[in-house]
């Protein structure tokens, strides 16, 4: 028989607002200690042992992905002045490889036809240079220049402009940051991480055949980073020791990165910061934001050395973003606040005078929630949410001579807002890649549960919907042998929680408990929408049925289902879930031995909670970079991301009532013995060693203290990666067939072997 690890119990005593508690794992926190090192290599061997028997069914499922999907594929270009932009993948390669080619007038706005890629092996070689001066190990096309014929069927005067492939090689992890061309054309910007800590180190390449590499560097920074509409500077932000985005530089290119110019620095804690430009290119942007407060500089892109000025003040609790509009010829911002409108509105008011004057374009409605708005030269588009769903609607901009003010309520047809309207009960939609000022169509994509995701051009003058791309999903797959629906339970408060499912028709019978795997969030107003995914079909081909509990905490409901699940409404997050997993069971969908739960991050969290809450409604529990030990790092403002997370969770270190409920639900914090009545479900969790969000430590101390308590916990540490998991697609993919064979497996979907 298997035995996991020893971990040894090492007393660590923590007091705060009167309360003692003693951590016997907090040793597990030392990453550079051999011991440490060790025992996180011995609960890899322990897990990989465990889950032998799942061996055959994790290869089944990892060339269920690779076999639907298309290897050697290209994105839709996206057209940004003089060149179209898109990226290609290739056969046998982990990364992708950025492309371009010119267009082919002014008024060129059809997406050129690039011949399709030839799989089996990399881009053919074009003889010139790779990035490090000599040719690449892996045979493909140079990191800048003209491509050629690469892979057999580029298009002519294609330009590989980013090889991740060669930047990737003999790195065990590669994440691409920053991605930025200068408007000539000419300059390639790019930030390269290779621990998955975040932090990206910047370079400049320039766009022609000698691929030369500037002499500048800059190491240490957070992705973002851009240039300035001359192309003459690139400002950028770099992170404090927590890791917080706390400074934006500005650097003046071939020059020394101990030269740059500080151009605003954030002592607030609490405010992460970021740099961009207006879709126009009148205005840089610098926006500092926390979880409940936002504020924007703006400063005029042809003077990119000057001051940025305040838009409006930060006020706490207030957040708004800015978009710049010509409406009536005249400069103006449009400016999606909450600012006593929970759910939002959009404002007007005069770029020369912000501060001035609002004039009211969408007013709060308490059914909508505002979440955005991109502004074109001829027309906007809206993104916001209405009956759990996302919508986007478009309308055009009052021509000039008029009085820009583009006013839904005046019902004119150049100033109406026209809903995009979709045939599926289930669905999500959103603005995608739309960079060009001058476009005359809006790039939005499309997805369901069913629905592979699609790229769609609407022609904003006339409405027509061009469909570009959808997804590939090789084999005979088949949207209509699947439903979708949704279901409500009822949280003990008598709140009632949209839960939506979907599974293969023929293999789900009504009326009989199905092997299902139930997916939470539930933080930051983030909302888990409809959305296909090739992986998901290894459950649902396998008669597993898949949900969504669209928990308190999430955004799908609007600001305030946000409100009602963060902070001292924590909990209602987890009995949320808990009503969504019962009401599965009363409807017969799912039964306790054939349901999992499955969440990562904050979702981590949630698995830890209705673990100690209501183990017996679950098979099992598959927690990703889970977030269990919330008290401890929320505790301590030294560690990434503490201080800004207070506005999320309360602030234990300095409110007793914060410390006390935080304490009361936290998952490590509240691990306890099974009884006669009560026992622990098989738990998997995941991990990164790398990961400066939610660190290694945390899962580690909790799979050590649920087995202290009986439970059957297995810990699986990623050791080169980050939050985000391991890098490369094949690798990844690898990953996420370990997590959904055992979930499969615990499901009861596949025998055990055990």
């Amino acid at each position: 028989m298997l035995t996991p690890p020893v971990t040894p119990k090492r007393p660590t005593v923590r007091e705060h607002h009167g309360d003692r508690f003693i951590d016997d794992y907090e040793w597990l926190r030392e990453k550079d200690s051999p011991e440490v090192v060790a025992h996180l290599h011995a609960e890899n061997a322990y897990t990989m042992a465990r889950t032998e028997h799942l061996g055959v069914l994790r290869e089944q499922v990892f060339e269920e992905i690779r076999h639907r999907t298309k290897e050697t594929d290209l994105s839709v270009p996206t057209r940004e002045g003089d060149w179209w932009y898109y990226t290609r993948t290739v056969e046998g390669l982990q990364y992708g490889i950025h492309c371009r080619v010119p267009v082919r007038g002014v008024d060129d706005w059809e997406p050129p036809e690039l011949p399709e890629p030839v799989g089996g092996g990399p881009l053919a070689s074009t003889g010139s240079a790779s990035s490090t001066g000599s040719a690449s190990s892996t045979g493909s096309a140079s990191s800048t220049g003209s491509a050629g014929s690469a892979g057999g069927g580029s298009p002519e005067g294609e330009q590989v402009l980013l090889d991740d492939n060669v930047e990737a090689e003999g790195h065990e992890f590669y994440a691409l940051g920053s991605f930025d061309v200068s408007a000539d054309g000419s300059t390639l910007l790019y930030g390269v991480d290779v621990e998955g800590d975040e932090r990206y180190t910047l370079r400049l390449r320039s766009i022609d055949e000698s691929g030369r590499e500037y002499a500048d560097e800059i190491p240490g920074t957070a992705g973002g980073a851009i240039f300035d509409p001359s192309g003459r500077y690139v400002f950028y932000a770099t992170v404090d020791e927590s890791w917080r985005p706390d400074t934006i530089h500005r650097h003046e290119v071939g020059t020394e990165a101990s030269d740059d110019v500080v151009v605003f620095h954030e002592p607030d804690e609490r405010f992460w910061l970021g740099v961009g430009l207006t879709r126009s290119r009148k205005y840089l942007l610098i926006e500092a934001g926390s979880n409940i407060t936002s504020e924007t500089r703006l400063l005029d892109a042809s003077t990119p050395d000057g001051t940025f000025e305040v838009v409006w003040p930060r006020k706490e609790g207030v957040e708004y973003d800015v978009e710049h509009v010509v409406a009536g010829g005249r400069d103006r911002l449009l400016i999606t606040h909450n600012d006593g409108a929970e759910n939002f509105e959009l404002v007007s008011v005069a770029a020369d005078d912000p501060q001035g004057p609002r004039r009211m374009l969408l007013p709060h409605d308490p059914a909508v929630r505002i979440e955005g708005v991109d502004a074109f030269r001829d027309f906007v588009a809206l993104e916001y949410r209405r009956d759990g769903l996302p919508r986007v609607a478009i309308a055009k901009v009052p021509p000039q001579g008029s009085d820009g003010a583009l006013s839904p309520s005046k019902r004119a047809p150049d100033d109406t807002l026209h809903e995009l309207s979709f045939d599926e009960e289930l669905f999500a939609v959103g603005v995608g890649a739309n960079p060009d000022w001058q476009q005359p169509t809006l790039r939005i994509g499309y997805t369901s549960f069913a629905t592979p995701t699609t790229v769609i051009d609407v022609v904003v003058a006339n409405g027509e919907r061009i469909v570009r791309k959808q997804q590939p999903v090789l084999g005979d797959y088949d949207p209509a042998r699947y439903t979708q629906r949704r279901e409500w339970a009822v949280a003990p408060d008598g709140t009632r929680v949209p839960i939506s499912l979907v599974y293969r028709t023929d293999l789900v019978e009504p009326g009989v408990p199905a092997p299902t795997l139930l997916y939470g969030y539930g933080s930051y107003e983030y909302s888990i929408d409809p959305s296909f995914s090739i992986p998901r079909l290894s459950l649902l081909d396998r008669g597993v049925v898949y949900a969504v509990a669209h928990v308190r905490g999430g955004g799908e409901l609007g600001r305030l289902w946000y409100e009602d699940g963060k902070k001292l409404h924590k909990k209602h997050t987890f009995t949320d879930f808990i009503a969504c997993a019962e009401r599965l069971i009363e409807l017969d969908v799912s039964a306790p031995d054939r349901l999992v739960a499955q969440g990562g991050s904050a979702g981590g969290l949630l698995m830890g909670a209705v673990a100690n809450l209501a183990p017996r409604l679950f098979s099992g529990i598959l927690a990703e970079v889970p977030f269990v030990d919330p008290l401890t790092s929320i505790l301590d403002p030294d560690l990434p991301l503490t201080v800004i997370e207070w506005d999320e969770w309360g602030n234990p270190l300095d409110d007793a009532d914060v410390y006390s409920y935080m304490k009361s639900y936290s998952p490590y914090e509240n691990v306890h013995a099974a009884d006669a009545g009560s026992h622990y479900p098989p738990i998997l969790a995941i991990t990164s060693l790398n990961d400066t969000r939610v660190l290694y430590v945390e899962p580690a101390k909790w799979v050590a203290r649920l087995r202290e308590c009986g439970a059957d916990a297995l810990l699986k540490v990623e050791m080169a990666a980050g939050h985000g998991g391991v890098s490369g697609r094949y690798a990844a993919w690898r990953e996420r067939a370990f997590g959904l064979a055992w979930a499969i497996d615990r499901a009861g979907a596949h025998p055990s072997g055990e």
